[in-house]
């Protein structure tokens, strides 16, 4: 909460809450073209995952919400179809790179005094509540875009207190 509550704009909101929701990699989040998304269905399509393989994965509302006000609102005019642009300096209107969003996650962790976050541990999060929640180990697989279901084990974790209520 600390962390999304430091993000001063829609853009960095709503590439916070594609990881953090959606479980995608950063490359993924900045991979995205504007055909990609599915405001009605609340999907968005991942061309560029890790692999080669793409997948369509269904994201929170919220995700969508920030998605919309930043491309309604902030966005940069620009010819590219990149969602996710620099909104400032020389490379306004360009598609933002891994460095310049490992730069906001940095700048935020700092300012909202959580060193802990991280984009793919954003993932992780992502992931473990999913499995918490009752998600079945295949259809996390899928979301994930995992080839192996062996990965995806690796992800989930399960806390003491989940573990004692497992057991028992």
């Amino acid at each position: 909460s600390q962390f999304l509550d430091s993000l001063h704009t829609s853009r960095d909101r709503a590439m916070v809450l594609l990881m953090l929701l959606g479980g995608l990699r950063k490359s993924e989040v900045l991979g995205l073209s504007l055909e990609d998304l599915d405001f009605g269905q609340r999907t968005v399509m991942v061309r560029e995952a890790k692999g080669g393989r793409s997948r369509v994965v269904p994201v929170a509302a919220s995700a969508f919400e920030a998605m919309l006000r930043y491309l309604n609102e902030e966005r940069p005019r620009s010819a590219s179809t990149r969602v996710f642009l620099a909104m400032k300096g020389p490379r306004r209107g360009q598609p933002l790179s891994v460095p310049a969003l490992d730069t906001i996650i940095d700048y935020h962790r700092r300012r909202a005094g959580t060193p802990e976050v991280q984009c793919h541990r954003l993932r992780h999060t992502c992931l473990t509540r999913l499995r918490q929640s009752g998600m079945s180990l295949e259809a996390i697989q899928a979301q994930a875009g995992h080839r192996s279901i062996l990965t995806t084990r690796i992800y989930l974790h399960l806390c003491p207190k989940e573990l004692r209520e497992e057991y028992l």
